[in-house]
């Protein structure tokens, strides 16, 4: 009877899978296991390398996610598509010590633990084989941080190598958030009982094979998982990302507004006042779009990272499609502030007050019809 399902998360991995599944399979000798190889359509071929394994071992099977990204989704969904009873995570490229599967699995069926999990700062621990103490570091600084915000006291509560009852998991996967890259702290701050966790020392190797799947937006993809366990009910995530950058493209628009009328042209600044009307609605027409490119630039790589369009003719067409579906609320931004401005409201209020009425309006349709299902 089948006992362990090891989910494991891929990117570019298609150099470890081999390797992964042999390391698995002497570690997990005597055990009825699986492993699920949760690939996010890697360019590399992981998931036919992964297919190509299955076809001779039936304990490996593969979900290839299309239009998904993220560790944290692809984990959860890798853990709720398994029947085995106890569930595992881990990456597949090699830095995590499948050795440490049978003892984790023992804590957690021996009934006096909820949650295994192997931490790269408990005693007896070492991170000196990753030969990156800058990362260390880094990382040392996220858990303080987490802990903080979200109350769990773990040495390492952003341990990406953990184990739990499937049944603890399926109870409350609706709730989790799915957002970021450290899926063990998203389960610990969502379910309400308190979880009995076993920790085990882990001693963290290099990489195996290929580059690193924490690119430069990591960071940013943290405090997103943060800021959706403190506040992400009461503001929802991606609509405070996606507003955080409407508000960045209010500076882009007023510099770009400033440099086109003072520099550019030789407007006069007088009394709160551009000297030229005509000339300031063109302007400023120019600077919204300016505002509206770099808008679509900075959601394409944060707000909708999970969905990010890739390549020279996808984002043309995703640009041109954030273009249109947000053309109402360019023309409401332009028209109110043009009005505004003829009603004797300073220049930049008017502008900022044309920005806020069109800002739902981009949100709702951009997330529909640009990396929505109509994207």
């Amino acid at each position: 009877m089948l006992q362990l399902a090891v989910i494991l998360p891929t990117y570019n991995e298609r150099k470890n899978i081999a390797l992964m599944v042999q390391r698995l399979d002497a570690a997990l000798a005597g055990i009825a296991w699986e492993a699920i190889f949760v690939d996010d359509h890697s360019p590399d071929g992981t998931a036919d390398e992964a297919r190509r394994i299955s076809l001779t071992d039936p304990r490996i099977r593969v979900i290839e996610r299309i239009g998904r990204r993220g560790l944290a989704s692809a984990a959860i969904e890798g853990m709720c598509a398994t029947a085995a009873p106890v569930v595992a995570v881990m990456d597949a490229d090699g830095q995590h010590d499948p050795q440490l599967l049978p003892e984790m699995l023992a804590a957690v069926t021996g009934g006096e633990w909820d949650v295994a999990y192997a931490s790269r700062f408990a005693e007896g621990a070492s991170t000196e084989a990753w030969g990156r103490p800058d990362r260390v570091k880094a990382s040392g600084l996220a858990n303080r941080l987490a802990r903080r915000v979200t109350g769990v006291q773990l040495s390492d509560p952003m341990s990406g190598f953990f184990m739990l009852r499937a049944e603890t998991l399926r109870a409350d996967a609706h709730r989790l958030s799915g957002v970021g890259f450290k899926i063990l702290l998203d389960i610990l701050a969502t379910v309400d009982a308190p979880l009995r966790v076993k920790e085990f020392p882990l001693n963290f190797a290099a990489r195996m094979e290929g580059e690193s799947k924490l690119d430069r937006t990591v960071v940013f993809e943290f405090l997103i998982g943060l800021y959706d366990k403190w506040l992400g009910r009461i503001i929802p995530t991606r609509f405070a990302l996606f507003g955080t950058v409407g508000a960045l493209g209010v500076f882009v628009q007023m510099g770009m507004l400033y440099l086109l009328l003072r520099v550019l042209l030789g407007e006069r600044f007088v009394y709160g006042h551009w000297s030229g009307e005509t000339t300031f609605n063109i302007a400023n027409t120019v600077a919204a779009v300016v505002a509206m490119s770099f808008n679509f630039v900075l959601n394409n790589e944060l707000t909708y990272s999970d969905k990010r369009l890739r390549g020279f003719v996808p984002i043309l067409r995703g640009w041109a499609k954030f273009a249109m579906t947000c053309s109402l609320g360019l023309l409401t931004n332009i028209g109110s502030a043009a009005a505004l401005k003829a009603m004797g409201f300073h220049d930049f209020i008017a502008v900022i007050i044309g920005i806020v009425l069109g800002s739902v309006w981009n949100f709702a349709l951009s997330s529909k019809f640009v990396w929505g299902k109509y994207g």
